[in-house]
């Protein structure tokens, strides 16, 4: 079983981006607030990198449906909503947990950037869950539109 490069690549930028949250998280409770400015502009970057490869993959390639075993596939699914669900509400908060710091307004940055970073790190853990299932644990299906490969149809 090979495994495939964009994938394998764009899984390792979210692993990198929840990192460096996690970095910045423990800058900012040292009171080290230029370097967690720093690190946390670039998990910024490092999601945004995901984002960029997920999509231009998704656009140009496909999505790859769940392989391994039928009866599995609905709680795939059903994993795989949660995932999209959780990043979807995580890239929202860290936009916001993001610009609220850059224009300094530190009482929304306070309040919902522990937040934010919980929801990523969720996000990354079952962001690198998704992809042992679709490539390691199990052989990929075939390469298709997103709706296909989420739903099956």
């Amino acid at each position: 079983m090979s495994v495939p490069i964009l994938p394998t690549i764009s899984t390792s930028f979210i692993v990198l981006s929840a990192i460096l949250v996690a970095i910045g998280w423990g800058l900012i409770a040292k009171r080290k607030i230029e370097a967690h400015r720093k690190v946390m502009y670039a998990a910024g970057v490092a999601a945004t990198i995901f984002f960029i490869i997920y999509a231009s993959r998704t656009v140009f390639i496909g999505n790859t449906a769940f392989g391994g075993p039928e009866e599995l596939k609905g709680y795939y699914t059903f994993f795989l909503i949660f995932h999209i669900t959780l990043a979807t509400v995580g890239a929202v908060f860290g936009i916001t947990s993001l610009w609220s710091g850059y224009k300094n307004n530190l009482k929304l940055h306070r309040k919902i950037g522990p937040i934010s970073s919980i929801i990523w790190f969720f996000t990354a853990i079952t962001g690198v869950m998704v992809y042992l299932l679709l490539y390691v644990i199990y052989e990929g299906g075939e390469t298709t539109s997103v709706i296909k490969a989420i739903l099956g149809f």
